[in-house]
């Protein structure tokens, strides 16, 4: 008999194989007081210090000075824009993890899969299987096997190619991809992929940005930011909602800072105070080491989890009231009028908008709505900015249909220091979707793709991330491949995901490390180690670059610096070029081989299919790269059907929390990026040596009868019959919105149920989960045979 244990992420172990992390941690966690304000020295000491030990003095050196750098390459981790004037340390604490996580010289040797069992690996964390080291060489797991076994590069694509070949339909496979694949790489894994008959091509993006796409596609016609880096330097005013930029993008207090600098007026939006939003100590700044820094946010608003529509309702209504009251001079009625439609609607609608209503979903006061429509009224050139806290609402869609109708009431967009800003949490996701990794690219971009490569791609749209585990679940899907990313880890409701993913026939990971995705595996199962970021790519035409696209539609050129861990590894483009050749065969006029050997072969192709990437290999040789076109921004050209900015009706909906009941939202912490853990701290909220914690207000905890730093149960309250629930946890008093909670993702993931999703987007819905906190009960030990 084997005895189970059920952990604190809900997830089913073998006592045998816990992590000695997981067994420590509730034990020795340290909770201190929240910081009020980011980086400064303790953020250099925590960039170089583990880069140093952990890569060594010369590998550290070129890396991080490469890094971001015109003729360097592109940090791996957030898609913040690169100024124009690079600094020499164009870097943050969190980009300096990134490249140590990647460039470390540690591998992990054949000896290790025979020591380490699928199930072994099954049990352990994600810090766990990060820090065994790079992969070096492919791997297959057969069906009935508990191991994986080193195979050569041949073996694994012929293995890969027959299922493939000897499924019914090529329906029956899904091809994700992550944020981190090159221009190059993405391109080519989707050429692929629609040559072997299927748009099934989920992405990182259905898990984020998706709702930003589907409401800035419907309204202004582009799903892509409005401005460039340089806009937020001539703003008056910037407000930023649902993000935490110290943590997530750090480089973007260094733009913010500027702004500051220039006069500019910002306003935080967000359920939680975040330190980067206070105070930012730069650096490389005299006042950043020594002084106090700069204060970042002239006002916080602490709104409610899922108020952030009522909020900005109630910001376009006061707008509207304020031009009835002075005709002519509140609106941009020329703006309005050449370019939008939809305005006599929108005022009629927000006429009905009820102020109990806003107040009582966004959990502010009507001062504080004031403060902010005074600001937003005053200032001439406004950027609203978000990220994930407004994309995984249930009504993130019309959320941000809300932010581009307050945008367009003053002409907001297509002028300098003004316009949307959805932030891109991973570098090149972007990039990725513009090469066509999408289950709806339009019929334009596809019937470029039979001109160019004379075969008509599948016409019918494919499956996203949330359907993709739903067609696994009920067998459906039966082959899985991702290139990069950690599916299992980011998608919502963790025992249906993995439980859908052990229904598959076979599994494929294009990896650098270890992640739960290699241990939650199909019958069969493979692990294609490939080249990180940082690693000079040479094919047989010489060194190859590949190019990304950044949040504010800027592409450019990265070049790896440090030699591979392994001559054995393979590079993204070289994996897929292989594998389509190994599956295709002459199934279509595509040349494979020249592909890897030479990755203009396939910017030349890019140029002729993808729109705005017409004379790709001149443009990408430029100094710095270049912009891609955005109608809006550039001339107030809007691709929509009627050729303007839909002004759009959107009916408020309360998020309703029963009595004993809180809102939860998955975030980061300050020591990870994604599904990758870096260690178990997260400084910023003063929380050591520990990730199993639930920030909740004081006052909720007094009227839950909680105690600061009890033990709970966090059970989902959703109504589908399915138990949902973290056990031991350590409830934290925080000074969040009242009703709201919050729990490190990953974790958490177990409480977000596969159909809880945005409207429109399908994207889960990570930022409103009702849950229940109850004194934690002893783990159950269960026999089982």
């Amino acid at each position: 008999m084997t005895k189970k244990i059920t952990n604190a992420a809900g997830h089913l172990k073998s006592s045998a194989h816990l992590d000695d992390t997981d067994e420590r941690e509730e034990s020795t966690i340290e909770i201190g007081s929240p910081k009020s304000w980011a980086a400064g020295v303790p953020g250099v000491l925590h960039s170089t210090i583990p880069a140093v030990e952990r890569m060594g003095l010369a590998r550290t050196g070129k890396t991080l000075l490469a890094m971001n750098q015109k003729d360097g390459f592109d940090c791996m981790s957030c898609a913040w824009p690169d100024p124009t004037h690079r600094k020499t340390f164009e870097f943050c604490e969190n980009g300096a993890k990134a490249v140590t996580w990647e460039a470390t010289p540690v591998t992990i040797g054949s000896d290790f899969w025979a020591e380490h069992p699928v199930s072994d690996l099954l049990g352990r964390t994600e810090y766990w299987l990060g820090m065994q080291g790079r992969l070096t060489e492919p791997v297959y797991k057969a069906a009935g096997d508990d191991h994986y076994r080193p195979v050569s590069w041949d073996e694994a694509f012929r293995v890969i190619a027959g299922k493939l070949n000897g499924l019914d339909s090529p329906d029956q496979a899904a091809f994700y991809t992550s944020g981190r694949t090159s221009n190059e790489a993405a391109f080519a894994y989707q050429l692929f992929v629609r040559a072997f008959g299927t748009n099934n091509l989920p992405d990182c993006s259905n898990m984020c940005h998706e709702s930003s796409g589907w409401a800035m596609g419907q309204t202004i016609g582009i799903g892509k930011a409005t401005i460039t880096y340089d806009d937020f330097g001539k703003a008056d005013l910037i407000i930023v909602m649902g993000q935490n930029p110290g943590t997530n993008h750090p480089r973007m207090l260094t733009a913010l800072e500027e702004a500051k600098d220039n006069g500019a007026e910002i306003v935080a939006v967000n359920p939680m105070p975040e330190a980067g939003l206070k105070r930012y100590k730069n650096p490389q700044r005299v006042r950043g080491v020594i002084g106090r820094g700069t204060g970042i946010a002239d006002q916080f608003l602490q709104v409610r989890l899922g108020g952030d529509m009522a909020l900005l309702q109630a910001v376009s209504k006061r707008v509207l009231a304020a031009e009835a009251a002075n005709p002519g001079t509140v609106l941009d009625h020329e703006f309005l009028r050449e370019h939008t439609q939809g305005l006599a609607e929108l005022t009629e609608h927000l006429a009905q908008l009820d102020e109990a209503a806003v107040l009582e979903a966004s959990g502010l006061r009507t001062a504080d709505i004031d403060e902010l429509t005074a600001r937003y009224l005053r200032a001439d050139k406004v950027i609203i900015t978000w990220a994930m806290g407004i994309t995984q609402q249930k009504k993130g869609v019309a959320t941000i249909k809300e932010i581009i109708n307050l945008l367009l009431l003053r002409g907001n967009i297509g002028k300098p220091g003004a316009g949307a800003s959805p932030i891109r949490g991973h570098s090149n996701v972007q990039g990725d979707r513009t090469m066509g990794i999408w289950e709806q690219m339009p019929p334009a971009f596809l019937d470029a793709i039979e001109t160019e490569f004379g075969f008509d791609p599948p016409r019918e749209h494919g499956v996203d991330a949330v359907d993709t585990i739903r067609g696994l679940r009920d067998g459906k899907i039966k082959f899985f491949m991702a290139v990069g990313g950690n599916l299992v880890g980011a998608i919502s409701d963790s025992q249906a995901a993995e439980a859908a993913m052990h229904g598959a026939e076979m599994t494929v990971q294009v990896s650098t490390k270890l992640n739960r995705s290699h241990a939650v595996v199909g019958d069969e199962a493979l692990i294609l180690p490939t080249m990180g970021r940082t690693e000079i790519d040479r094919q047989a035409t010489g060194v190859q670059f590949v190019s990304v696209e950044d949040t504010v539609c800027a592409v450019h050129p990265s070049w790896g610096k440090v030699a591979p861990v392994s001559p054995d590894l393979l590079s993204e483009v070289a994996i897929v070029s292989r594998l389509a050749r190994a599956t295709l065969g002459t199934k279509v006029n595509v040349d494979w081989t020249g592909f890897e050997r030479d990755y203009d072969l396939i910017r030349e192709h890019i140029s002729r299919v993808v729109a705005g990437c017409e004379d790709y290999n001149i443009k990408i040789r430029q100094d710095g790269g270049f912009l891609l076109p955005n109608g809006p921004r550039d001339s107030r050209t809007f691709p929509t059907p009627t050729g303007k900015a839909i002004l759009t009706v959107n009916d408020l909906e309360h998020l309703d929390r029963p009595a004993g009941t809180l809102i939860l939202q998955t975030l980061r912490s300050h020591d990870q990026f994604n599904t990758t853990i870096y260690g178990h701290d997260d400084r910023y909220r003063g929380i050591k040596k520990g990730r199993h914690v639930v920030f909740v207000n004081p006052n909720d905890l007094v009227e839950l009868g909680l105690s600061d730093e009890q033990l709970v149960d966090v059970h989902g309250v959703h109504d589908d019959g399915v138990e949902r629930v973290l056990r031991g946890f350590r409830a934290v008093s925080y000074p969040t919105a009242r009703g709201c909670a919050a729990a490190y993702y990953p974790e958490a993931n177990v409480l977000v149920p596969l159909d809880l999703v945005a409207e429109g987007s399908n994207t889960p819905v990570s930022k409103g989960v009702i849950v229940r906190l109850e004194p934690a009960r002893a783990a159950e030990e269960v026999l089982v045979g």
